[in-house]
């Protein structure tokens, strides 16, 4: 029996189509293999809807990805929105999606694959082996909080202001995911705060220890953000999953992401308590490259195999796409971001093409 899902797709800006039609192809290719059929929309999300329709998140687009089973998000942003109010420009857009969709939990995988091993600027002993799971807070804390904006004081002096703020519920729900996950794991997590100087932090602290109480198979430890910042790159192997807020997991799951040697081989998924989720590579549009057939397709391949693992619970054809990844690698096929002497380099059609020769040798 046939099982169909609705996937909602937003190509957005940059290399963001270009790296999407590869990944359509993908999932086409693997869907009969697993009686799985999809029907997918397009929608518009930030510079390209501003430029359609002067807005980053269109109502109706949030409306359609309401009514999927899954959502893929390509890339979003470049330099031609830089100058916009903030209100209207494409990250806008994205943060809207997150909320309207109530996508609490993101999910950012850093693994080191061995045949990218010497592509990481760390040593190979340093990171060979590294397999971390960074849970990040997504519609809470310094992003979201309020009061925000910027004020004139006065004394006629412009004033930034950003609040950052938890709610014991909006903690304990990102902790269960951040312990269910690492139960998954290595049962090994790290809560990161700066319990020492903030406020919210310190309440951070206190509810994962609550928490950890629940899920005695589970090792839970502490540290500072610039800490986990300077431990994620002396000695990255000591972690497995780690659970933090919105701002310090942006600027965590980034330095992950470069122990890996390139952001452009990373997915990630974004998850709420119900409703679809979003997979979405964690690169930009890399504006510089769009239309030019340079762009590396990996990061989007691999973000819909996380929707179709942790969207839709169809673990094998996930496998089975992370496989022909590593195949694709194991022979040698890189595109420009990941090149090494003695590989073959491909344009973004090209690999997406050795993706689909892989899948068919599989078979």
């Amino acid at each position: 029996m046939t099982q169909d899902y609705r996937i909602t797709l937003l190509p957005g800006d940059g290399i963001g189509p270009e790296i999407m039609a590869v990944t359509v192809d993908i999932l086409n290719a693997i869907a009969p293999r697993y009686n799985l059929h999809f029907t997918f929309q397009e929608a518009l999300i930030g510079g390209a809807a501003i430029d359609a329709v002067g807005n980053p998140l269109p109502t109706e687009t949030l409306e359609t990805c309401r009514k999927s089973d899954a959502v893929l998000l390509a890339a979003i942003g470049g330099y031609k929105w830089d100058s916009l109010p903030r209100e209207l420009r494409p990250e806008t857009g994205l943060l809207g999606l997150r909320a309207g969709l109530e996508l609490f939990a993101n999910l950012r995988p850093a693994q080191i694959l061995p045949q990218l091993i010497d592509a990481s600027s760390l040593k190979r002993e340093v990171v060979e082996g590294v397999d971390i799971m960074v849970v990040r807070e997504l519609t809470g804390g310094i992003y979201f909080g309020q009061p925000k904006g910027i004020f004139t004081t006065e004394a006629g002096e412009k004033r930034g202001v950003n609040t950052m703020a938890y709610r014991e519920s909006e903690i304990d729900r990102i902790g269960r995911v951040a312990f269910e996950t690492a139960q998954k794991r290595d049962r090994r997590l790290c809560s990161v705060d700066k319990a020492n100087v903030l406020e919210v932090s310190q309440l951070w602290r206190d509810r994962m220890i609550a928490l950890s109480a629940e899920y005695p198979d589970v090792e839970l430890t502490h540290l500072y953000v610039d800490n986990a910042a300077m431990q994620l790159v002396r000695s990255p192997k000591q972690f497995d999953t780690i659970v933090t807020g919105n701002l310090f997991g942006d600027i965590l799951s980034d330095i992950a992401a470069m122990l890996t040697g390139s952001i452009g081989m990373l997915p990630s998924a974004s998850l709420g308590a119900s409703g679809p989720g979003v997979f979405e590579p964690v690169h930009g549009s890399a504006p510089d490259i769009a239309g030019q057939d340079k762009a590396n397709p990996l990061a989007q391949v691999l973000s819909a195999a996380m929707l179709l693992r942790y969207g839709l619970n169809q673990p094998d054809p996930a496998s089975q796409i992370e496989a022909a990844v590593l195949q694709v690698l194991e022979a040698g096929y890189r595109t420009t971001d990941i090149q090494s002497p003695g590989t073959t380099v491909l344009g973004c059609q090209a690999m997406g093409q050795a993706l689909l020769n892989a899948l068919d040798a599989a078979a």
